[in-house]
């Protein structure tokens, strides 16, 4: 091994041993594993204690693996012999550069940028619903490694809270608020922002209370997704979280307790409200974002008739006055007669059109 390799390796096992280890970052890649751009190395607390983990970046996909705090420099080292050429490594008492070159290395030492190592754990004393801290934040680019989310994610962090805090209600206002097993199933849950953030307030947070245990799935189509999302699930120990490959129309959801279904699109939507009712779940969460089967039809309608209304004289291809979609306004029908207690709310997209439009008003008269 080349001799500033080894102290950079060196230098790595010391600061996870003294607890001052913060980050490592491997780039300009030039191996043969393609797509791959770095790896970045961050310690993370799990249930079997604090991990080294490996989060390899790609083209496409990320990939991410856990490994034992004795078993993570050899394997920074191995990495360092593949093909990258940068390496920098941040600790508490100062950060090591190296550059690997054709004929030879060059290792630089210096001020630590960053003087105290990131919290690997999940201490909640911030009043959003979501530790900005959390690993899985961080894994899945919401939140830089100081825990602060970033200023590009502002709205998705927004977000994750604002779906937690409905969830959260509408668990409470439930016949399940005391149930000890929850089983809730995410479909079309993409790269699982708000599954993460769902599971980790359900089973981490509110559980020691409630005394219960989660048992959480996301279904989604994407495989490279699925594959990202069960490594950091499994990274950051959350046992009963896990992703599967499929369609909603595929899935047998029989003794689900939840069913969240946002952004299905076209009439996905309405296979996900189905497993729902058929599975006789206590609280469906839905908010459709398209409906292409509809507007086909309309755009039939209208190349024969001339029109595209219907009968409650509102336009397919937009909201009416009054915020309701047909699509949405037919499915909340549905909801009804089969029971369900309707809890709607706008988004913020309908509110930002109701302000535009408000505005058009005044300027117009």
């Amino acid at each position: 091994m080349d001799e500033n390799i080894e102290k950079l390796v060196t230098a790595a096992q010391n600061s996870l041993a003294d607890s001052t280890f913060i980050k490592l970052v491997l780039s300009n890649y030039k191996g043969r594993e393609h797509g791959l751009q770095k790896i970045i190395a961050r310690v993370v607390e799990t249930k079997h204690g604090p991990r080294l983990m490996f989060q390899s970046r790609f083209d496409t996909r990320d990939i991410v693996k856990n490994f034992a705090f004795e078993d993570g420099p050899a394997e920074i080292g191995q990495r360092l012999g593949s093909g990258f050429r940068n390496a920098h490594l941040f600790t508490a008492g100062g950060d090591l550069q190296l550059t690997i070159g054709k004929r030879n290395s060059r290792l630089v030492m210096g001020k630590a940028s960053a003087r105290k190592p990131a919290s690997t754990s999940h201490d909640r004393q911030k009043k959003t619903l979501i530790d900005p801290n959390a690993f899985y934040l961080k894994a899945l680019g919401i939140a830089n490694d100081k825990g602060e989310i970033k200023p590009s994610q502002q709205d998705k962090w927004r977000q994750i809270n604002k779906f937690v805090e409905i969830l959260a209600g509408l668990i409470d206002a439930s016949p399940i608020k005391e149930k000890q097993e929850l089983r809730i199933v995410d479909m079309g849950s993409g790269k699982g922002y708000l599954t993460f953030a769902a599971y980790d307030h359900l089973a981490n947070m509110r559980a020691a209370a409630a005394k219960r245990t989660v048992q959480m799935t996301g279904i989604e189509q994407r495989p490279e997704l699925v594959d990202l999302c069960n490594e950091i699930a499994a990274a950051v120990g959350f046992e009963g979280l896990k992703f599967m490959q499929g369609q909603i129309a595929d899935l047998d959801a029989a003794g689900i307790d939840i069913l969240i279904a946002l952004h299905a699109c076209d009439t996905a939507t309405d296979d996900a409200l189905y497993k729902g009712i058929t599975a006789n779940a206590s609280i469906i969460v839905a908010a459709p974002c398209c409906h292409k089967q509809v507007r086909r039809q309309a755009e039939a309608a209208r190349n024969t008739r001339g029109h595209s209304k219907t009968r409650h004289n509102a336009r397919t291809h937009r909201r009416d006055d009054n915020g309701r979609h047909p699509c949405a306004a037919a499915r909340t029908r549905g909801l009804f007669h089969k029971g369900f207690r309707i809890c709607a709310d706008r988004t913020h997209a309908e509110k930002q059109y109701d302000n535009r439009r408000k505005a058009h008003n005044r300027k117009e008269f």
